[in-house]
């Protein structure tokens, strides 16, 4: 009695029996396929197993297709969706998917070939409008084998429930490692029984600026958490259900600050942290070379090996900076003892060391692309994240290698230009940029391709404070990631992809599972005069086809199609929306196209002066309730509005915020510099047309220094005839806390 909701909700408006294999709303897109004539009607199926593993491939399917609104899909002893071993079908994740009129039938020699036929059989039952399937012929198997999402746990903590939802959400698009990063300088997230001050004092931190004072007591925040061994396990036995291997990766010897805090004795300094850092960046804090520090490490992977079967155990091995090690006299001690030359080769002994240690237990270190820099074992696979050069020099050493570049595969990064983007890093890393990067560097010969076991992308989660915030910095983006690591090079196609997107984002909405819908928004550039304004539309996404009105109803599939800039009177109302075909994308966009509109830009619709870090940083205070999301860069913050118009302009009010610089960047910070402010709480300054032209701007901060939010300032502007650039900075004593600019407005004289 549900297929009259089902067919309600299903988003395909072709017959069944016309699809083609570029039009099957499959994500990621099989090896092969081949349509055939006719369909199915899977209403009133009834689904039968031959084993074990097809039982639980049923009922995965049936769950799916149940939580996406189709009908009840129920096992028996016999049915026409049917589950069949065969041994013939080679490769540990391939299978065959035949769909004909009398029924469908997953085929495969194993559980996990089994379990990926019932998640494309129900990809193509979501997108059904009328309870039937076209006839198709898939058979399917990756083009590599670790396809691998990494989630940051130790920069911020995230509930079990959300570590299963996006294993959940691994298994759907055919991704089948998750790593887990659990140790940094910020946090220690895996409770060990032999140490428990690892979880008592490292899994808990206060937060830099306001955020870490709570405003009620004004006593700090105590911030963080830890997963319980029970927990690990009921997440790595959910994660082997959805074929997802867990790989758990425990930071050494850098990245330690939170394990020394908890045993300052593990450190190489005199006056080891305290507690977890709240900053960013790379810091100091090392291992030392004890043994009785690797008698720890030791006993901690323990621990770790078991409740994580993997045979992979990432040891990190990257950004150790080496202060510590060359002013300590131990370290100097054993450097010379083992005959080595520098820190640089201690660490590479250090590692090596630690890879015995999991050889013997039968498993594999994986490490950072620097554990190249040691003698690591042969076994050891490398992790590039040094762009592609960690996987090329690893494969010709004849070690196994996984593509995870930075930036393309770093999901920190913003994917749009768009002031609506979450928290995150500068330098967009679009869907499209990652979907289409190579990952077969040509300089490799065949054999030595081999060694690349696959790709990667990794969410770090600095500026990634919540889990709303992670699956808008994960998705489409991993989606994007599953085709490349799954569908044959020659079957890859961006527009296809891109086609394909709108049945993947339908499944999302329906399984209440959350995405980045801002590339998919229209993004408007706006100038004007004489009662005239002038729009340049734009989406990052590069999906579907913008339409517009200008008579104040909502866009549809019949509006007119975008195809240059729009000139439109002064109050015009413009309305915006994407589509692919006849579906719409994102919520659409509105504006009015008033003479207030030409004189206000947004932080993020202005240039920044300089690119060394710019970042989209969370103000560490509410305004509203929201704590609003700042654009600029952390060594210059500095804003330039390009031809601003100043004819009739009296005044300007800007909106500005103040977050905290808990930036661990070593001797650059030397290169934070800031005009020393003529007022004691300092000041924006604005100036014509250069950032060292004359100065026409000098507002006080005055009382928004006192305010954690976002404060409203306002100064006058001696008159100026025409368009001058704008160029805007703050003076201040010191880098902390840091003024950004989030928005400027001109005011008309009276």
């Amino acid at each position: 009695m549900r297929t009259p909701l089902f067919a309600a909700v299903m988003i395909s408006s072709m017959p069944a029996a016309a699809w083609a294999s570029p039009d099957l709303p499959l994500l990621p897109m099989p090896a092969t396929v081949t349509s055939q004539a006719g369909s199915f009607s899977f209403a009133r199926a009834t689904i039968v197993a031959d084993d074990a593993g097809g039982t639980a491939a049923a009922r995965r399917l049936a769950e799916l297709v149940g939580r996406t609104g189709g009908p009840k899909l129920v096992l028996a002893k016999s049915g026409a969706i049917r589950f069949r071993r065969d041994p013939a079908i080679k490769g540990e994740e391939a299978y065959r998917l035949r769909v004909t009129p009398a029924g469908a039938t997953v085929s495969a020699s194993s559980d996990t070939g089994l379990y990926y036929g019932a998640t494309t059989l129900w990809q193509l039952i979501a997108a059904s409008s009328d309870g039937r399937i076209g006839a198709v012929t898939i058979d399917d198997a990756p083009a590599f084998t670790w396809r691998g999402v990494m989630l940051d746990s130790a920069r911020h903590f995230q509930p079990p429930a959300y570590v299963r939802q996006l294993i959940d959400r691994l298994a759907m698009e055919k991704l089948n490692v998750l790593q887990w990063h659990l140790t940094d300088d910020q946090g220690w997230r895996i409770q060990i029984d032999r140490y428990p001050r690892l979880s008592a004092i490292g899994a808990w931190r206060q937060p830099a600026g306001a955020a870490g004072v709570d405003p009620t007591t004004n006593k700090p925040v105590r911030y963080g958490g830890f997963y319980t061994k029970a927990e690990i396990r009921e997440i790595v036995a959910y994660a082997e259900a959805r074929h997802v291997t867990i790989v758990p990766e425990i930071d050494m010897p850098g990245h330690a600050t939170a394990a020394i805090a908890a045993y300052p004795e593990l450190g190489s300094t005199p006056t080891p942290p305290k507690t977890p850092s709240s900053d960013w960046g790379v810091l100091y804090n090392l291992y030392n070379t004890d043994d009785a520090t690797f008698t720890f490490l030791t006993n901690v992977l323990d621990e770790v090996l078991e409740p994580f079967p993997s045979r992979y155990v990432h040891v990190g091995g990257d950004e150790g900076v080496k202060d510590q090690w060359k002013a300590d006299p131990r370290i100097q001690a054993r450097i010379k003892a083992l005959g080595l030359k520098d820190e640089e080769q201690l660490q590479g002994w250090f590692m090596a060391r630690i890879g015995t240690y999991l050889q013997q237990r039968g498993r594999r270190l994986v490490g950072w692309d620097e554990i190249l820099e040691g003698k690591v074992p042969p076994s050891a696979t490398v992790m590039s994240w040094h762009g592609v050069s960690g996987a090329i020099t690893a494969a010709k050493a004849g070690h196994d290698a996984i593509l995870s570049p930075s930036p393309d595969f770093y999901l920190d990064h913003i994917q749009s230009d768009s002031g609506d983007e979450p928290p995150g890093r500068g330098g967009v890393m679009d869907w499209k940029h990652i979907y289409t990067f190579d990952p077969l560097p040509a300089v490799l010969s065949a054999d030595e391709r081999r060694h690349l076991l696959g790709v990667q992308v990794n969410l770090w989660t600095e500026h990634v404070r919540t889990t709303a915030y992670a699956d808008r910095m994960l998705w489409p983006r991993a989606a994007a990631l599953a085709e490349l690591g799954w569908t044959p090079a020659a079957k890859r196609d961006w527009k296809g992809f891109a086609a394909r997107l709108p049945a993947e984002f339908a499944r999302y909405r329906r399984l209440g599972l959350g995405y980045n819908m801002t590339p998919l928004e229209p993004l408007a550039s706006v100038d004007g005069g004489d009662g005239k304004v002038t729009v340049k539309l734009r989406q990052q996404a590069d999906v579907g086809v913008l339409r517009y009105t200008i008579d104040g109803s909502a866009p549809t599939v019949a509006s007119l199609a975008y195809d240059g800039t729009l000139t439109l009177p002064e109050g015009t109302r413009l309305r915006v929306r994407a589509f692919a075909g006849g579906e719409p994308l994102g919520t659409g966009r509105d504006w009015t196209l008033t003479a207030a509109l030409l004189r206000t830009r947004t932080a993020t619709e202005m240039d920044l002066c300089a690119t060394a870090v710019p970042l989209r940083l969370e103000d560490d205070g509410a305004t509203g309730g929201v704590r609003r999301v700042h654009w600029g860069d952390i060594f210059h913050p500095c804003w330039i509005w390009k031809r601003a118009p100043l004819d009739g302009i009296a005044s300007l009010s800007a909106e500005v915020g103040q977050v905290p610089f808990n930036f661990s960047i070593g001797a650059d910070l030397a290169k934070v510099g800031f005009d020393k402010p003529r007022t004691p709480t300092g000041e924006l300054v604005v100036r014509l047309d250069r950032c060292d032209g004359p100065v026409v701007a000098s507002i006080p901060l005055g009382d928004a220094t006192r305010n954690a939010g976002v404060s409203t300032i306002a100064g006058s502007l001696p008159p100026q005839q025409g368009r001058h650039d704008l160029c805007m900075t703050f003076t201040q004593t010191g880098p902390n806390p840091l003024w950004m600019l989030d928005r400027l407005t001109l005011g008309p004289a009276k």
